[in-house]
């Protein structure tokens, strides 16, 4: 199949989460955030959500709506002619507490809304399709075809060119080409095969070339894209602890804000009887101010906020399996990276061929070519290259050389090549020395030197022989990319330890971690010494957070408090973490991190300024309800609104409307920037705190002086 042709196949697959069009919808351009048909379905579950067993889960918005009813009965009694109060003031009253009811809902139904929008998406990439299920692993065992959905857990199929994978397994025997953009939306291929960590396949992802024979590893209605499916909805989205630590606070200030309002009625009547002057406060007025006076701003746009952080979440092509997971991200304070894809490139270089005493440096890179001719690792190629590059070593003709190449294998550690009665080596220090001793012959000081410094540059020392002769060294190099200093700076300014963890020795990873910047790292890491760093960082009262794609990087991600597994990893890994990365990208844990902390910056400042504006309201309110039994508490109208109706109903307006103002932001977060908890308190105390404080005096004074130029109050 061409390019071309590859191209074309995936454009005719559903788009998953990863998409061109998703990535264009997280810079903004193709979904606006305030999309049709998601705002269609939100106006009406903001209807279906005004249900009190809904309500109740969020103690401020389920009193608000209690309000709302005890206004409207209020406004009803009025139109009879026995109202507390004129039927338009107490109307406009219970018109705005239902719209603040509303669009407390609306919020959390639009960030709701935006996560099913994504579910939708996947169910696309879910498709009934014939199997072909094999008795044996073999592959001309013969087969018999069956539904997809009659596979269980264990089973074994074929997969062939054009096959449809049924559902999630292992590759146990064979190695292909697969189609995954039903699930990441990237149309280029990727290679899956039998053992080590790819093996992993994904049902509704397409077999391009080849085959395989796959075991299923989930039973119907249990298979990954299921538990995206759910776990995308936000409606499914489980309350994480700072969450439910807010609600309690929430719970608790409007219970306190309630009882005093409560006893505020007949402490009215007590003082108007025996001044014998004034009027008794109303239930409607009352009712405004308790609405007023407990913290109605961040009651109606929390749950938006953490639906909508776990949406931010999906659109970087992460999915997490509980908000927990992203809340713990904004509190991490150490990342453990790997070195090799993360810090660094991943594929080795030969950058120079070193010799040793009384060897010429075009004779080591002719032996070193020749022993690479059959190599196809990355390193091999590079060496064939870097020998033709420097010294025109080219077009040589593998079969009349009458060369016998020697595989490398993890026994030797080394490959080479023998011909002309020669045996070239090249290979890890520690291997070529016992095969020279072996031979006979000694390292020399001078090559032991070279490999030495090698590694102290952070590079990867390649010794090369002939027979019992060290001819020098290759220096490979794994290349740190670009920018990766930057951006752990950054962390650093937040502060984020970053530790490198590597299985090279600890002078090429002492090099390594100098050149990347790094905090810390961990060499020749075992799945046991990352388990025991992590869990020695959690006794310290550290969160931590790790990437990982293996089987045995499966206890460490069990163990991070933040676990992002890889989704071309194993299945061992994918149930270990509390995320997957739909894109494999290892450095997506930075990413994922400034997600979680935006999270937790947009709850602080709209808490700031939603307990912020609260002041405004008492200045507009108190007097209003007050002045006829206090007069002295006409010196609080600072604003000098109108009358107390419009003062009250100001209020109220305002209270409604800044929640639809404030949606946007809930829903898009905080503008990120990587400063210190002292700095972002500060920034917010300033921004959201004294806004809070400024913006209702303007806003409730504007809208005092409209409804008197409309005559309405």
């Amino acid at each position: 199949m061409t390019t071309s042709e590859l191209a074309s196949s995936s454009r005719t697959q559903p788009v998953g989460p990863g998409s061109a069009a998703a990535r264009k919808y997280r810079k903004g351009g193709a979904r606006p955030l305030l999309d049709g048909p998601i705002l269609r379905r939100a106006l009406v579950d903001a209807l279906r959500k005004l249900d009190p067993r809904h309500m109740i889960r969020n103690p401020v918005m389920f009193v608000v709506q209690v309000g709302s009813m005890l206004t409207t009965a209020l406004f009803v009694q009025s139109l009879a002619g026995r109202g507390e109060a004129s039927p338009g003031f107490i109307g406009g009253i219970a018109g705005w507490l239902w719209f603040t009811v509303l669009f407390a809902n609306f919020a959390e139904a639009m960030a709701e809304g935006r996560g099913k929008a994504q579910a939708d998406t996947l169910r696309k990439a879910r498709r009934e399709i014939q199997a072909k299920q094999l008795k044996e692993a073999a592959r001309d065992a013969g087969y018999s075809l069956v539904l997809a959905s009659s596979l269980r857990k264990g089973d074994l199929v074929l997969l062939e060119p054009g096959d449809f994978v049924p559902s999630d397994g292992e590759i146990v025997e064979g190695v292909a080409s697969v189609d995954e953009s039903a699930i990441t939306g990237e149309s280029a291929p990727v290679i899956r095969e039998s053992g080590g960590d790819r093996s992993a396949v994904t049902g509704g992802t397409r077999v391009l070339s080849d085959w395989v024979i796959v075991r299923v590893s989930s039973n119907p209605g249990e298979t990954f894209l299921d538990r995206m499916i759910g776990l995308v909805e936000g409606a499914k989205r489980q309350k994480t602890p700072n969450e439910i630590a807010l609600d309690i606070l929430l719970a608790a200030l409007t219970i306190v804000f309630l009882l005093a309002t409560v006893t505020l009625l007949p402490f009215s009547l007590y003082s108007v009887r025996a001044a014998g002057q004034g009027s008794v406060v109303t239930v409607t007025v009352l009712v405004a101010l308790l609405v007023c006076l407990i913290p109605t701003t961040i009651g109606g746009l929390l749950s938006a906020i953490g639906i909508a952080g776990m949406d931010r979440m999906i659109q970087a092509n992460v999915i997490a399996t509980s908000g927990r997971a992203v809340e713990a991200a904004g509190d991490v304070d150490v990342l453990l990276l790997d070195k090799t894809g993360t810090i660094t490139l991943g594929n080795r270089q030969a950058t120079a061929f070193l010799p040793g005493a009384g060897v010429s440096s075009e004779a080591l890179g002719d032996a070193a070519q020749l022993a690479s001719l059959a190599d196809e690792t990355p390193e091999g190629r590079s060496i064939v290259v870097l020998a033709k590059h420097k010294y025109g070593l080219r077009q040589r003709d593998v079969k009349a050389l009458g060369a016998r190449f020697v595989p490398f294998s993890a026994q030797t550690r080394m490959s080479g090549v023998d011909l002309d009665g020669r045996e070239i080596r090249k290979g890890a220090f520690d291997a070529i020395e016992a095969y020279v001793r072996a031979k006979g012959g000694q390292v020399p000081p001078e090559v032991r030197r070279t490999v030495e410094d090698v590694a102290t540059r952070g590079g990867t020392p390649l010794v090369v022989v002939d027979g019992a002769k060290v001819l020098g060294v290759v220096e490979l190099k794994d290349i740190v990319k670009g920018g990766i200093k930057e951006r752990f700076a950054e962390l650093r300014k937040m502060g984020i330890k970053t530790v490198m963890i590597t299985g090279d020795n600890p002078l090429t990873a002492a090099s390594i971690a100098v050149e990347a910047g790094v905090d810390d790292f961990l060499a020749e890491a075992t799945p046991e010494a990352k388990l025991k760093l992590i869990r020695d960082y959690q006794k310290g009262g550290r969160l931590v957070a790790m990437t990982g794609d293996g089987t045995n990087d499966a206890p460490a991600l069990a163990q991070a408090d933040v676990a992002v597994a890889m989704n071309t990893g194993t299945q061992a890994a994918k149930e270990a973490g509390n995320m997957v990365d739909l894109d494999s990208n290892p450095t997506k844990l930075i990413e994922v991190v400034e997600i979680g902390k935006q999270l937790l910056m947009t709850r602080g400042a709209l808490t700031t300024f939603s307990i912020a504006n609260d002041v405004a309201k008492y200045f507009a309110i108190i007097p209003a309800a007050f002045a006829s039994t206090y007069p002295a508490l006409a010196a609080l109208n600072v604003m000098h609104l109108a009358t107390p109706d419009s003062a009250i109903l100001s209020a109220v307006i305002f209270n409604a409307l800044v929640i639809v103002f404030l949606i946007p932001l809930a829903l898009r977060g905080v503008a990120y920037k990587p400063v210190g908890a002292s700095s972002l308190l500060s920034k917010h105390l300033l921004v959201y705190g004294l806004g809070g404080l400024v913006v209702p005096f303007v806003g409730i004074k504007l809208i005092d002086t409209l409804l008197v130029l409309l005559h309405l109050a």
